[in-house]
C-alpha cells in the first residue's frame, strides 16, 4: 500500500510506527536520497510531498515521503485537496507517503475519502484517565510492541503508575527490560524501579466523594509539583464525576442495560459501568453535581488567572459545606 495515514494523540506509539515502517522500507545506503521528512504545518512542504511521491526510488528498497501536521484531513485549501487527489494514483509501487496528524480525520471532507479509499490508515488514541480496562491495554500494547514480557500485576501497576503517559511508559517498560535480562517481569521489579502507584487525578476524585476535601487538596499539590498541568487535572476530574453522574441518573430513570447506560455516558468499555455504580453506592445524584460544580469553579478561576494551588483550594474547601 504507497499510502498510509496514521493519525491520533498517542504520539510515542505513533512514532515508534512511523519510524518501524521507514526502517521497514528504506535501505539505509540511500536513505539520504529516498527519505523525505517534510512539516504539513507549511503548505509548500505539503504540496512538496506529494511531488517527491510520485518519483520513483534511486537504487535499492523504497522511497518514503513523510510529511508530519497532515493538512489533508482537516483544514486544506482546494488547490491542495485537487493536488492529492491527482496525486494518489500516480505514486509508484516502491513509494509511499506517510501521512501524519494528531487529530482524528473528517470524515466530512473528500481528501478524507480519498485518502481512505486507498490508504493503510492506523490510529493511536489515547485512552482516557479514568479508562481502566483502556490504561491496561496501553500497558500490555506497548510491553507487545517493545518485545517486553510483563505479568498480569506487573501491567496493572504500571497502568496506575503512569496512567496515560505513553512516552513515560516506553521509557519505564524499556528501563524494566534491562532489568530484567529477558525474564518476565514482575510487580516487585515495577515497585522498585517505577515506584508506588502515583497520584492521579482519579485518586483526587475519589477522595472528593467520600467527602475528604483536605485528602483531595493534598493529592492536588502532589500533582502540581510532578508538573501536571492544572487544566488536565480539571479535565479527569470533569469527566470522572460526569461519568458517576451518568450512571447515577440513568439508574435512577429505571435504566438498567450497561450498554445503554455507557453509551449515554461516553463510556467506551460496558464493564466499566460496574465500577462506577460500586462507587457511587449510597451517593445521592445532588451529591454529584455540587461536586461537578466545584471542579467547574476550580475551571473558572484557574481561566481567571488565579494560581493552581489557590484554585483547587478555594473550590474544594468552599464546596465541602455543601457535602455535610
Amino acid at each position: 500500500m504507497p499510502v498510509h495515514l496514521y493519525w491520533g494523540d498517542d504520539e510515542a506509539a505513533r512514532t515508534r510506527a512511523v519510524e518501524a515502517l521507514v526502517e521497514r522500507l528504506v535501505d539505509p545506503a540511500w536513505a539520504q536520497v529516498n527519505l523525505s521528512r517534510l512539516d504539513g504545518g507549511d503548505t509548500g512542504q505539503a504540496a512538496q510531498a506529494l511531488e517527491e511521491a510520485r518519483t520513483p526510488p534511486l537504487g535499492a528498497g523504497a522511497r518514503v515521503v513523510l510529511l508530519q501536521r497532515s493538512p489533508f484531513c482537516a483544514v486544506c485549501p482546494a488547490e491542495l485537496a485537487s493536488r492529492l487527489e491527482a496525486s494518489l494514483g500516480l505514486i509508484p509501487p516502491d513509494g509511499h507517503l506517510v501521512l501524519v496528524s494528531p487529530g482524528k480525520p473528517d470524515a466530512r471532507l473528500r481528501t478524507t475519502k480519498a485518502l481512505r479509499a486507498v490508504a493503510e490508515e492506523r490510529s493511536f488514541v489515547l485512552p482516557a484517565v479514568w479508562d481502566g480496562e483502556g490504561l491496561l491495554e496501553l500497558v500490555r500494547r506497548t510491553a507487545g510492541e517493545l518485545g517486553v514480557r510483563l505479568e498480569p500485576a506487573a501491567a496493572e501497576a504500571l497502568s496506575e503508575a503512569i496512567g496515560s503517559d505513553s512516552a513515560r511508559l516506553a521509557s519505564e517498560l524499556e528501563k524494566l527490560a534491562l532489568f530484567g535480562g529477558g525474564a518476565p517481569i514482575g510487580m516487585e521489579a515495577v515497585e522498585a524501579l517505577v515506584g508506588g502507584r502515583a497520584t492521579s487525578a482519579l485518586a483526587v476524585g475519589d477522595a472528593l466523594l467520600a467527602r475528604r476535601p483536605a485528602d483531595a487538596i493534598a493529592l492536588v499539590d502532589a500533582l502540581l509539583t510532578a508538573n501536571e498541568p492544572a487544566l488536565r487535572i480539571v479535565a479527569a476530574l470533569s469527566g470522572q464525576i460526569r461519568g458517576w453522574l451518568w450512571v447515577s441518573l440513568l439508574e435512577a430513570s429505571g435504566e438498567r442495560d450497561v450498554a445503554v447506560i455507557a453509551k449515554a455516558a461516553g463510556i467506551g468499555n460496558p464493564k466499566r459501568i460496574y465500577v462506577l455504580r460500586r462507587q457511587i453506592q449510597g451517593r445521592p445524584a445532588a451529591q454529584l453535581l455540587r461536586l461537578l460544580a466545584q471542579v467547574l469553579e476550580v475551571e473558572a478561576a484557574l481561566k481567571r488567572g488565579t494560581a493552581p494551588a489557590d484554585a483547587f483550594r478555594d473550590g474544594f474547601l468552599l464546596g465541602a459545606d455543601g457535602h455535610r
